[in-house]
């Protein structure tokens, strides 16, 4: 018999087919908003709307850090990419729907921006996957009593 796959996995492993999406070529990410086990928004980074894409030479911070003349997680003003929790949180609004007390499921921990947004928007609680360069993340998470758990766990190929 078969076991079925928990909803942790399930979402995380959306969240990852999700960034396979995304034109930024610096790192792909992907991030799924749930409410009651239901996904309510995905989102990934890139370009805004009617904006060169990244993987067109349309960010030049991106350019930049692949060159090694900026460090990860550092000058992230200057990225043209929105982040993938930017997205699905703009992709709610969009859909009019409230993001309060939502799980966010995320590729990669978010950077110290989409934090802030993410503790306006009223997230409850964020999964992710993967470390990211950020020193303040995880401090003001806390702060904000925002539950964030990182999940060490392999999770399937979903395409085989």
């Amino acid at each position: 018999m078969k076991k079925q796959v928990s909803w942790n996995d399930y979402f995380l492993s959306i969240a990852a087919i999700v960034a396979t999406r995304s034109d930024c070529v610096s790192r792909g990410v992907g991030a799924v908003l749930v409410r009651d086990s239901s996904i309510i928004a995905t989102g990934y980074n890139g370009s805004p709307k009617g904006i060169k894409n990244c993987s067109l030479g349309g960010c030049d911070r991106c350019k930049d850090k692949l060159l090694g003349k900026i460090p990860s997680g550092e000058q992230l003003d200057k990225c043209i990419c929105a982040h993938a929790e930017e997205n699905t949180i703009a992709q709610a609004a969009n859909n009019g729907i409230s993001t309060k007390n939502s799980i966010l499921y995320c590729t990669h921990l978010p950077c110290i921006q989409c934090s802030k947004l993410l503790i306006q928007a009223g997230i409850k609680k964020i999964l992710y996957k993967e470390d990211y360069a950020s020193t303040l993340t995880i401090k003001y998470l806390h702060q904000a009593h925002i539950s964030l758990k990182k999940v060490n766990k392999h999770i399937a190929n979903l395409s085989s």
